[in-house]
């Protein structure tokens, strides 16, 4: 190719680039609401449980015999005690079959049956409590005391007639609050903390915009010695981007730059053109690349302990 032919390409990269790093992808409002929801209870449930010794333990991910792996939405603990928590924020009202389907009436006429909330929220606390049990041994008293519990947040949701057998406690935000600051559980067992402090949550990838990517992170795509830093991690991972927008940006040859950090341990690097990180994004069924140009920021979770591994992404099944 001649030399105008390799500026004419050289322009249009330059283009095609800085249309990326100005492309914008808006919330996701209907999981943004869960997700702020999620928070405020987590951030309650701290300042109602710290006078009591609660440690409190967020998106804990587990992996599943049948395979894959289960997401809980928060796990608590104190003394010898263990509340797996499944929290909802809806609105309206809901009804709960005889077979314990709960059935959300939403406020603008929809209808949405969510299965069976309290039994899959069960079952991940009896796997939970299992895996803890084996993993160290225990049998009869020694074994884990666990609750499972429903915590409704919504303000403005209408309750129904509980069952007496469903298997778990139904609870509204007030309710669960005063549950942590009446509760004692006593001296914290260091070996259920070390149970739980073995798994990971869920990896983030913010895009422009504030769209949020949840799912895994299998490599960052920064080159091989970026990459060999990122596999060796056994603490959170984090980066920071900043993306370079201006016109006078469309002719620079570093209009991306990002900064890494695992522990004390940090990196700046700037980022090439056409460079991403490859993730499995959770509810798709592949992985996918995602361009560093459309990215804000990302955290990477911990690896898993070794008794706390997960099934290989393309065979999993998050939920």
């Amino acid at each position: 190719m001649n030399s105008f032919g390799e500026r004419i390409m050289s322009l249009s990269i330059r283009w095609k680039w800085w249309r990326a790093r100005r492309q914008s992808f808006p919330h996701d409002e209907i999981h943004r609401a869960g997700d702020l929801a999620e928070t405020r209870l987590a951030m309650l449930s701290r300042a109602a449980g710290r006078k009591n010794g609660w440690k409190i333990y967020e998106s804990v991910r587990i992996p599943d015999p049948e395979g894959g792996r289960r997401e809980i939405d928060m796990v608590i603990i104190g003394g010898n005690t263990m509340l797996v928590v499944e929290q909802k924020h809806w609105a309206g009202s809901f009804v709960i079959t005889k077979d314990h389907h709960f059935i959300q009436n939403r406020n603008n006429g929809t209808q949405h049956n969510h299965d069976g909330v309290a039994d899959r929220i069960a079952r991940k606390a009896d796997l939970l409590t299992a895996l803890h049990n084996k993993r160290l041994g225990l049998t009869g008293q020694d074994k884990l005391d666990y609750r499972v519990i429903v915590a409704m947040t919504h303000q403005r949701l209408e309750w129904p007639k509980i069952p007496g057998n469903l298997k778990a406690e139904m609870v509204n935000e007030a309710g669960f609050i005063k549950l942590l600051e009446s509760t004692k559980p006593g001296e914290l067992n260091p070996d259920l903390v070390e149970t739980l402090d073995g798994f990971n949550t869920w990896d983030e990838v913010h895009l422009n915009g504030g769209l949020l990517l949840k799912g895994d992170v299998f490599g960052l795509g920064l080159g091989k010695d970026v990459d060999e830093w990122f596999a060796e991690r056994d603490t959170d991972v984090e980066a920071s981007l900043i993306q370079k927008r201006s016109w006078f940006s469309l002719f620079s040859n570093n209009p991306t730059e990002v900064h890494l950090s695992r522990g004390s341990k940090n990196i700046e690097a700037k980022v090439p053109y056409g460079l991403s990180l490859n993730m499995h994004v959770v509810g798709e069924k592949r992985r996918r690349e995602v361009d560093w140009a459309t990215i804000e920021r990302i955290f990477v979770s911990k690896p898993p302990a070794v008794w706390a591994v997960h099934e290989p992404p393309n065979k999993e099944q998050d939920s």
